[in-house]
């Protein structure tokens, strides 16, 4: 695998100052995916957005890897949900244009 799109664990968690075996309980949890490379752990930039917000969800609000996951999922369903509704508002202004 290429490292271009990936960002080295060790670098992310010397900048946010914290511990390693944080992010590696997210990803036994499915919370994020980290890639092995050349014995390196790495984190794909695409998801350096989320991880920065589910780090502050459990530091700053003591919520555990099972709330954070409920509320991974509950973001993502209203993504969804708004992204439908701008299609629809869509296809209404179509309709009525």
């Amino acid at each position: 695998m290429e490292i271009e799109n990936l960002v080295s664990l060790h670098q992310f968690c010397e900048f946010h100052e914290i511990e390693n075996t944080l992010v590696l309980a997210l990803n036994e949890h499915d919370l994020i995916e980290i890639f092995i490379v050349d014995g390196e752990s790495y984190i794909h930039t695409e998801s350096i957005h989320l991880l920065e917000k589910i780090i502050r969800l459990h530091h700053d609000l003591s919520i555990n890897f099972e709330g954070i996951d409920v509320i991974v999922q509950l973001i993502d369903k209203i993504n969804s949900l708004q992204e439908e509704l701008m299609e629809m508002k869509k296809r209404l202004e179509g309709i009525d244009g």
